[in-house]
């Protein structure tokens, strides 16, 4: 009985060990920093309200781990989350950058800010945070960059639909995103409208300011999703608009996006501000595609006219070769001829010596003639 004990005691104990190891997501050393072992530094899921109400389901996260790293003369805690989706951690890291006011930059992982003695990014499904405890920014710089590179990449991108917000740039360093949401609390706006959208947790948001205006994209995933909620945000927005209650400036639907700005100065600016959304929309078939054969049949007439395309300028580079080869064979013959016939001009004994005996007079030169035999 105590051996079964035993036994069962070292089960746990190596269950826990494994389990301890799994969380471990980093490397035990970073250039100079190495493992310095558990911290109680407290998590960032708890370190403030605001961040309790925008924080994770459970559900969602697959591993949290928390631990300190010490250099020479610097010591750092580092924690880490990883979700199932690299859409969750960067919808975490735009949630915290919102409530800390920091601003989003690709300095740090794929996306990240620092703030005080704070740097925290994303970068594929993990959701990363290190603190400087001792030493200097730079230190602490430097180890985001190692955990950084260590790290899956995922996808190596933030969400398209940060993309295609207004002004783009200025957007993704303040973009609130949410990935299929349940409701749009999370954005911390007081807006009747929100509960005429219903996601069915089937759609994702994007929230950005521009100056005093704030535009919001809802996409949702298939058409009639959006057409639904687009009836239903339309009666809801002129609801509101006659009652005199908070509601969106300007509303349209472009796609699948339902834009909404809200605290613009006029309508216009608000209009000009939705005219700037981008919709990119991908269609995939459940079966085949009913467009397969005539997309076969352009790529026939398209391969067809690009080798006929590349016959007739073969048979063109041959025609010029041949016109070249026969000028220089016809003028090498030419030439040829040419001095024949100035050969002939100086000569007529066909290379033999000639003697031109009729110009041979005894006047001339009467030592070269013959003398008679008698």
């Amino acid at each position: 009985m105590r051996l079964v004990k035993i036994t069962l005691l070292l089960l746990v104990v190596s269950a826990a060990g494994l389990a301890d190891q799994a969380l471990r997501t980093l490397r035990p050393q970073f250039g100079e920093f190495k493992y310095a072992g558990t911290t109680k530094q407290p998590s960032i899921l708890n370190s403030s309200e605001s961040i309790r109400a925008i924080s994770p389901v459970e559900s969602e996260i697959v591993g949290k781990d928390q631990q300190e790293y010490a250099g020479k003369e610097s010591r750092v805690f580092v924690e880490t989350i990883q979700f199932r989706q690299d859409a969750k951690a960067y919808e975490f890291l735009s949630l915290v950058a919102s409530v800390s006011s920091a601003r989003l930059s690709s300095s740090y992982g794929t996306a990240g800010f620092q703030s005080n003695n704070e740097i925290v990014f994303f970068r594929g499904p993990y959701f990363v945070r290190l603190v400087s405890l001792k030493g200097t920014a730079e230190d602490a710089t430097t180890l985001a960059q190692e955990i950084s590179d260590s790290l899956d990449k995922g996808e190596a991108d933030i969400p398209v639909l940060i993309k295609h917000l207004p002004n783009p740039e200025e957007a993704q360093a303040n973009a609130v995103f949410l990935h299929s949401f349940v409701n749009l609390n999370a954005l911390r706006l007081n807006q009747g409208v929100f509960s005429a959208i219903d996601s069915s947790g089937n759609a994702d948001a994007a929230l950005a300011s521009y100056g005093q205006s704030k535009v919001l994209v809802v996409e949702f995933n298939t058409p009639q999703l959006a057409k639904e909620n687009d009836e239903r945000i339309i009666a809801r927005v002129q609801e509101l608009w006659k009652l005199g209650e908070p509601a969106p400036t300007a509303y349209r639907r472009v796609g699948n996006y339902s834009v909404m700005v809200f605290d613009a100065p006029d309508q216009q600016s608000a209009n000009q501000l939705i005219d700037q959304v981008k919709y990119e929309q991908v269609v995939q078939w459940l079966g085949d595609n009913p467009n397969i054969l005539k997309r076969a049949q352009e790529e026939y007439v398209n391969t067809t006219l690009g080798v006929l395309v590349a016959v007739l300028k073969a048979s063109g580079y041959a025609a010029l070769m041949c016109l070249g080869i026969g000028g220089l064979a016809g003028g090498l013959l030419f030439t040829r001829r040419r001095a024949q016939q100035s050969e002939a001009a100086f000569s007529d004994a066909g290379g033999m010596l000639r003697l031109n005996l009729d110009e041979m007079t005894a006047e001339t030169d009467p030592a070269r003639l013959l003398q008679d035999r008698n």
